[in-house]
């Protein structure tokens, strides 16, 4: 990177300095010619100002002339013609001033003439002198203008180029540093050190490489954090799975052995944790068809009253047993909502299923209906849930370090499961806390059109 940084540097700065070094070369040759052009007018007008007031004659002091203007004056050439009186131009011209650039009826009309060839300049001034038009042909080459100063700017373009060299160097590695880190870093944590992070670039707000650090630092932290509730998920469900597992062969040998004290009990025992390690497999199972959008949705018109009502008379004689009260709350009549019949009844059993496991007495349900569509809420009057907790309930590998104690019914991937099941309707989740106490955990789906429920 520096080393591209540096070659882009140098080659910006000698290009800069090549279109400013071409730019004033070009226009110091213009003013120079233009200088030079004027300065001989003035020089051929002078001339013949001096021989009309020495009345000299051309054809006599002519070599004289030549030779001493032309030293005097630095000029590259210096001839004196004249007109024939057929309007002809006689007489040597100046070396480099070709024939057709004179115009003989515009010099016997008395008009200077002047032109380039190259970077020779000359000039052409008509005078008359003793009835005889004598025309003084004067030339000189322009130089560029920068003649003198050309060492200098070659001096000046070279430094220029090493202080852009250095500063581009200097700056390279300065960018190039973070770059290197982030790079490091990126490596450690795709090897797994995913404690890895990155100090902040100081910087102004939107700096490009603070941004890079702190990306790539929440990055890290999101993996971090995700290995972590992997670990504490592995190992919820390896304790799910080993306490049936423990059951069924421990009373499973008794009964093989003879030394079951109740046989049909322990039937009972093992045909009740086969159907915890069912219910496991069955919610791990749901798990990955979501993750892998490998189930399909068949969405109608579905009354949550109903939904609600059913999933309660389902739970009721579990409910019983732990001497819980379950309730509904709902308006009169139906509420509608767009949902799949069989995916909303496997929602709300999952939100009673985790009710059962912490509330003390009752579980109450409730049917309303909000901005967002209409809503299913389901209270219980146990511990809560802590206000860290909260935005975390409904992911799957989330254990939180205050759950309370519950019953070992459930695979503890119930509210996972209602999350993505609820979002793939179009509806929300939501948990919070009872108003009685307790925890609220609820939902909302839209609502049909033309369904005519007030909101």
């Amino acid at each position: 990177m520096t080393r591209r940084l540096v070659l882009v540097m140098v080659a910006t700065v000698a290009a800069t300095l090549l279109l400013v070094g071409g730019t004033t070369l070009i226009v110091a040759t213009v003013q120079s010619r233009a200088t030079t052009e004027a300065d001989l007018r003035e020089l051929a007008a002078s001339i013949n100002e001096g021989m009309l007031g020495a009345g000299q004659s051309p054809a006599a002091s002519r070599p004289a002339l030549v030779t001493a203007f032309r030293r005097a004056l630095r000029l590259d050439g210096i001839e004196l013609m004249g007109l024939t009186r057929n309007g002809q131009l006689a007489g040597q011209r100046p070396e480099g001033v070709p024939a057709e650039a004179l115009d003989a009826q515009a010099l016997a009309a008395g008009q200077v003439q002047s032109g380039r060839v190259g970077n020779l300049v000359w000039v052409a001034d008509p005078v008359e002198l003793r009835n005889r038009t004598v025309i003084t042909v004067v030339t000189r080459r322009a130089g560029s203008g920068v003649a003198d100063a050309a060492g200098w700017f070659l001096l000046a373009s070279l430094l220029t180029l090493l202080i852009g060299g250095v500063v581009a160097a200097l700056v390279g590695r300065r960018l190039a540093r973070p770059v290197r880190q982030a790079d490091d870093a990126a490596r450690r944590i795709a090897a797994g050190e995913l404690s890895t992070r990155l100090p902040t670039p100081a910087g102004p707000a939107g700096d490009e490489l603070a941004d890079l650090a702190e990306s790539i630092n929440t990055m890290a932290e999101s993996l971090e954090r995700s290995k972590g509730l992997e670990q504490q998920f592995l190992l919820s469900v390896s304790h799910d799975l080993r306490t049936p597992l423990t059951s069924i062969r421990g009373y499973a040998e008794a009964i093989s052995d003879g030394t079951a004290p109740d046989a049909a009990r322990a039937a009972t025992v093992i045909t009740r944790e086969a159907g915890r390690l069912d219910r496991l497999v069955t919610d791990l199972v749901d798990l990955a068809r979501l993750d892998a959008r490998s189930f399909a949705l068949v969405l109608t018109q579905v009354d949550l009253v109903h939904a609600a009502r059913a999933g309660v008379t389902a739970i009721e004689p579990e409910a019983a047993r732990l001497g819980l009260s379950v309730t509904v709350s709902a308006p009169p009549g139906a509420v509608p909502v767009r949902a799949d019949p069989e995916r909303l009844g496997q929602v709300i059993a999952n939100l009673l299923e985790n009710a059962q496991k912490f509330a003390r007495t009752s579980i109450h349900v409730s049917v309303g209906s909000t901005r967002a569509g209409a809503e299913l809420a389901v209270d219980d009057d146990g511990p809560g849930i802590a206000p860290e907790d909260l935005p975390h309930v409904f992911e799957r590998l989330y254990v939180s370090p205050h759950r309370p104690p519950r019953s070992e019914s459930g695979s503890g991937l119930g509210l996972a499961i209602v999350h993505q099941l609820v979002s793939a309707m179009g509806g929300e989740v939501r948990a919070g806390s009872a108003p009685g106490g307790g925890a609220q955990l609820a939902f909302s789906l839209p609502v049909p059109s033309g369904s005519g429920l007030q909101r």
